[in-house]
């Protein structure tokens, strides 16, 4: 469905709820027409040979177009990929769309018989990127490229790692990692999630944790103390397990419960200190984000999570005591820094403090919330994201899914995009990880 703001026309995503919707109210209705085709440029469900295309939009003046394939709104378009690529090289296209009504993807054939990722944005608030898939894809656009390339900015492949971080516990620390990392995951991007809280709520949210007594416990001999132990041995790919919390690969560095019995030991290692930084340069280029999951304290894991990442995030539930714990993590961030000085690393990067876990309720959103926006940036000197995350049924119920398997019960936590793909939640960490991206030089 379509609004009209301002002489802007706004696309819902909301209003689609299968696949022909996304080709009638997403495609027909605002993207062909805001690229310039019009009517007569464009096909659909149209067949060459053996395969049978969705939409194919061509320019005015010469053969070159681009082809756009629509998916169901719960679709991964990850699995869909193949699929793209073999029409752009069979039809021997520069450019390929791929949306499922909540985000919308350009591919671009690299040499050989590649595609590379050149665009993503998420459906909410499409208008504001119109302009650059114009620039890409736009009927004029490809008119007067003639088949060449366009002055394109490629994917980023510089590995971001942000801290997740407040030393005031239950503020939704662990909530943030794991559907933010779902989101990037979601938007093509390779994550990594590390746990160093020894109460293991990543490791958990995650679904890794599937054993029901401790002979079965398949994790204590292989987590991230043995990974900031080892100086040679226990590599993050050997340490690192792949994801089953989410549809889309995301790897995760789990922690355990032993680990507040280890802190001692470690601190007395030298090494320790700096052994994340080194063995995650080893992955550099295998992923796009790493995001850290810390404990509520201020510890050595807490300390080593700061020393390691590039940003800090500090998600806040704005309450009084947790706005008084910011005093510390002022002071926490000032001692990181010093370290960081001594070994020529720079500053870590103060994203701002997350709101999360907040009152839906009207009334306080537009009174006590603003003030208490207010009063961290005025008393406790940290800017406030845009985005905010609100305490909302769905996302405390994904992680609370279970699954039998013959007389046991088993915990299976979902992402909130797995659980609930029409949730609120879902477009607030997809708001969340633009503003992320934007603020960290990630493309999206």
């Amino acid at each position: 469905m379509l609004k009209k703001s301002k002489q802007k026309f706004i696309f819902d995503p909301d209003y689609c709820h299968n696949e022909r919707e996304v080709e009638s109210k997403l495609i027909v209705s605002y993207l062909l027409p805001a690229l310039g085709y019009s009517i007569n440029s464009w096909r659909q469900e149209i067949k060459f040979n053996r395969f049978r295309l969705d939409f194919f939009a061509e320019s005015s003046q010469t053969k070159n177009g681009v082809v756009i394939e629509a998916k169901h709104p719960d679709k991964n378009l990850n699995d869909h990929l193949a699929q793209l690529k073999g029409y752009m090289i069979y039809l021997d296209l520069t450019y390929g769309l791929l949306t499922n009504g909540k985000e919308i993807r350009i591919y671009k054939r690299a040499t050989g018989n590649t595609i590379q990722l050149v665009f993503h944005c998420f459906a909410y608030g499409i208008e504001n990127k119109i302009d650059e898939i114009r620039a890409l894809i736009g009927r004029e656009t490809l008119a007067n490229s003639s088949n060449t390339d366009v002055n394109l900015k490629m994917t980023d492949v510089n590995m971001k790692i942000i801290a997740i971080y407040h030393n005031k516990g239950g503020v939704g620390k662990t909530t943030t990692v794991v559907n933010l990392a779902a989101t990037f995951s979601k938007a093509g991007k390779k994550v990594l999630i590390i746990d160093l809280d020894s109460q293991a709520n990543a490791t958990f949210a995650t679904g890794l944790v599937n054993f029901g007594d401790e002979e079965k416990d398949n994790l204590k001999d292989n987590y991230i103390y043995h990974l900031l132990k080892s100086r040679k041995s226990f590599s993050i790919s050997d340490v690192a397990r792949s994801s089953r919390f989410c549809s889309h690969t995301i790897d995760v560095i789990p922690s355990h419960i032993l680990l507040m019995k280890h802190e001692k030991e470690l601190n007395e290692y030298k090494y320790v200190q700096g052994i994340l930084i080194k063995k995650l340069e080893e992955v550099k280029d295998k992923y796009d984000i790493v995001l850290i999951d810390t404990p509520p304290s201020l510890n050595l894991y807490a300390g080593l999570a700061l020393i390691t990442a590039d940003y800090l995030l500090i998600p806040s539930d704005l309450k009084p005591f947790a706005n008084e714990g910011l005093d510390n993590v002022r002071e926490f961030l000032e001692e990181t820094n010093e370290f960081r000085e001594m070994t020529n690393r720079p500053p870590i990067q103060t994203l701002g403090v997350l709101p999360t876990k907040i009152s839906t309720n009207a009334k306080f959103i537009k009174g006590t919330l603003q003030k208490r926006m207010a009063l961290i940036k005025q008393h406790y000197q940290f800017e406030v994201m845009d985005s905010i995350i609100f305490e909302r049924e769905d996302l405390a119920k994904c992680t609370e899914q279970t699954l039998e398997i013959g007389e046991l019960e088993v915990a299976d936590p979902r992402s909130i995009h797995d659980f609930k793909s029409h949730s609120k939640s879902v477009n607030e960490f997809q708001e969340l990880a633009q503003e992320i991206m934007q603020k960290i030089g990630l493309s999206s």
